[in-house]
Order: structure tokens, then C-alpha cells, then sequence
């Protein structure tokens, strides 16, 4: 294993932290104050487009895709640095690069399992950055992280699909550029085999039957960073039978590979928030003073920001490998790995924040830091993409394994 960076993860990272440092958190409070006079919480506030633009002219621009056809053709081990990169401001990085999710795995699944159809009606746009999308699994009805459990129905009708369901927490779906649902429901219910029975269609959101129903809140307050997170209800909502997504049944093992990549994405934009997190401890510890000396010289705040340095190094080189792995051997090959990172990282730096928000007193807390937002973003990744708990149970399975 040789993490060094290769030239080109290294010239991309100069330009994509130069990008960074001149155009990306200048624009984090102006997004702000653009976002606070639009007539709706989830517009697009015009800063973000202009750094959209800017990503593009520069080349930053859908850097996730390993398909050099589609994207920039980089490695997962490429790629990793870069969404380290994004998560320290990952409200407006990877959505300026279009390498936000959940566009990034749906790009993900069209590139791989789409028709020629479907990647020039859907696929296209989304890599031009010209519409948003939403992947529509999660059901409150049911414990979702269990995904045979979904109820949603998707029935054969002559040359259509009939899709009844009930989802919430859609990322993105409240977003007005959202144009297109991946809907994951079952067409065959009774099947035997239980991760047969699930099936993906595409969904257009103006399709008779769709209705966003309502925004659902992150800790008590309305996440517009990624376009929402919606309630959606599918009343008899009709669609052609060419928009299912790869096979009947093959709905389980498409999931799987498009959450792959996915907890490279989100981990690696985790250990950037605890990047900046740290960085703001140190900020904040050498300007602050109590008890007649600066907070940097407080014992307690040492151990902080020593603990968060040797934890993000530990993450880092887990991820790493992790990437590496699924460069090499696979997604399969890398399972433990995947699940490994999924465990270690959204819980680690949730407590790197929670500390680094504690260092801050009430301004932590507060709109003038970005900590607060952070923390809710690192803390629901404990649950997103399967709970932590659902990952424990499968690991510890396989490494019983080795002794029965």
C-alpha cells in the first residue's frame, strides 16, 4: 500500500484548496445572507451558481466519477484527498464541484445500470450540473435500516410501473431543480428470496401521484444545505417500464454498489469537518483567555486538540486503505473495510465537534460557526447509509465467522 499522492491527486489538490480559500468560504456567509431574502429556503442562492461556474471553467467539476467518459476518471484513492478537501465547508464545496450527494450516487447508479435512454434524459443534466435528483428508499413506517423492509409496491401494468409508497427523509427532494427520483420499492413481494424481491424505477417528480408532502428537520431545524429532506408520497404514480433501472430484483445488490463509494465520499468529508474543526479549536484556543492564562495553555484543551489530531490521522489512513482496497480488489473485497470506516468515522468526529463547539462556549452553538451545522451533519451520518448498529451486527458476524 503506497498512499503517497500520485501527480495528479497532487495538482488537483493545490488548485481545488487555492479554489477553496478564494472562493468557497468567502461565499459561506454570503450564501447565508442570499439564502435569508429568497422566497424559499430551498432556492438556490445566486453565490452558489457563480461558484459552480467557477468550478467548472477551472476543472473542478465531477471529480467522483471514475468513468473518465463522465467524470474525471479518478481512482477512489484519487478521489479520497479531494473530499477531504470539500468537507471542510461541505454545505457549499461539494455542491460547487457537483460532487454533492445524493446527485453522486445517482450519477453513480445511471452511469452504471442506465439504459442509453435513460443516461441522455437523466444522466446528461445531472453531470451539466442543470438539475438536482433524489434517491427515495427510507420509509418511516417500517425500520428502514432493515432494507427488506420497504413496502413500497411497484406493480407491472401493461408498459407501466405503478408505484405506491410512503418515503421520508428524501435528501434533495425539496430542492425546486430536483427533476427525477430513484425509487427503490418491491415488484415482487412474495418472491423467495428476500433480496430479490426489490426493484428501482426512475421517477419523474412532476409524474402524476408524486407529492412532496412536507420538509422533515434535522435537530429541530429545516437542513437546506442539500435541498431538503422530504416527505414523499407515491399515490399510483405511473411510469413507463423502461425507466426500471437495470433488472426486476436487482434493486438490492444496485443499492449496494452505490453505497460503496458513497462511505469513501462521506467519510472522507467527515475527516475534513474535523479538520476545520480542529483548526477553529486552535484559532479559538490562542485568542481566548480564562483564568489568567489563553485557553491554549489550558491542560484540558491540550488533550482536546492532541485526541482530535491523532484521531483524524488513524481515520485518515483507515479511509485510505479503504479506498485502495476498492481500487484493488473490489467492493466485495473491501466489505469489512467499508463497514469499518462507516463504524469508526461519523462517530469520532461527532466527538471532535462536540468538543471543538464546547471550546467555543456559546458560540459554538450559534449561527457566527459553522460547528453547529457540522455537528448535525457528522451526527445524522450515524444513521445515514445504514446505522452504525446494522454495520456492527454484520461485521462482528464475519469475523465470528472465521471461528465457527
Amino acid at each position: 500500500m503506497d498512499f503517497a499522492f500520485d501527480a495528479r491527486t497532487e495538482e488537483l489538490r493545490d488548485r481545488l484548496l487555492a479554489f477553496m480559500d478564494e472562493y468557497v468560504y468567502p461565499a459561506e456567509a454570503v450564501a447565508e445572507e442570499q439564502r435569508a431574502r429568497l422566497a424559499s429556503p430551498w432556492d438556490t442562492p445566486a453565490v452558489v451558481e457563480e461558484l459552480k461556474a467557477e468550478a467548472r471553467r477551472q476543472g473542478l467539476w465531477n471529480l467522483f466519477l471514475p468513468d473518465a467518459g463522465y467524470g474525471a476518471g479518478l481512482t477512489n484513492l484519487q478521489y479520497a484527498p479531494l473530499a477531504e478537501i470539500t468537507g471542510r465547508s461541505p454545505h457549499l464545496a461539494p455542491t460547487a464541484t457537483n460532487c454533492a450527494a445524493p446527485d453522486t450516487g445517482n450519477m453513480e447508479v445511471l452511469a452504471q445500470f442506465g439504459t442509453e435512454e435513460q443516461k441522455k434524459r437523466w444522466l446528461e443534466p445531472l453531470l451539466a450540473g442543470e438539475i438536482r435528483s433524489a434517491f427515495a428508499m427510507t420509509e418511516p413506517e417500517v425500520a428502514s435500516s432493515d432494507a427488506t423492509n420497504i413496502t413500497t409496491h411497484i406493480e407491472r401494468d401493461g408498459d407501466e410501473y405503478v408505484i405506491t409508497g410512503r418515503k421520508w427523509y428524501i435528501s434533495g427532494a425539496m430542492n425546486p431543480d430536483c427533476a427525477i427520483f430513484i425509487v427503490m420499492g418491491k415488484t415482487d413481494p412474495d418472491g423467495a428470496d428476500i433480496r430479490r424481491q426489490q426493484s428501482m424505477v426512475l421517477v419523474p417528480r412532476d409524474t402524476p401521484g408524486v407529492t412532496v408532502k412536507r420538509a422533515m428537520r434535522v435537530f429541530g431545524y429545516e437542513d437546506h444545505s442539500h435541498g431538503g429532506h422530504a416527505e414523499v408520497v407515491f399515490d399510483h404514480a405511473r411510469v413507463p417500464v423502461s425507466n426500471l433501472v437495470g433488472e426486476e430484483g436487482g434493486g438490492f445488490a444496485i443499492a449496494q454498489a452505490r453505497l460503496g463509494p458513497g462511505r469513501i465520499h462521506h467519510c472522507m468529508r467527515l475527516i475534513g469537518m474535523a479538520e476545520r474543526a480542529i483548526e477553529l479549536m486552535c484559532r479559538r484556543a490562542v485568542t481566548r483567555t480564562a483564568f489568567g492564562k489563553a485557553l491554549a495553555q489550558q491542560g484540558v484543551v491540550q488533550n482536546w486538540i492532541a485526541d482530535a489530531r491523532v484521531t483524524v490521522e488513524q481515520l485518515r489512513l483507515l479511509v485510505l486503505k479503504t479506498a485502495w482496497l476498492m481500487d484493488t480488489v473490489g467492493n466485495k473485497g473491501a466489505h469489512t473495510e467499508i463497514q469499518a470506516i462507516k463504524i469508526a468515522t461519523p462517530r469520532a468526529v461527532v466527538g471532535i465537534l462536540d468538543r471543538a463547539i464546547q471550546l467555543h462556549g456559546a458560540g459554538g452553538v450559534s449561527q457566527d460557526f459553522p460547528l453547529a451545522e457540522l455537528y448535525a451533519s457528522a451526527r445524522t451520518l450515524m444513521l445515514a447509509d445504514g446505522p452504525d448498529e446494522v454495520h456492527q451486527r454484520s461485521l462482528a458476524r464475519r469475523e465470528l465467522k472465521k471461528y465457527l
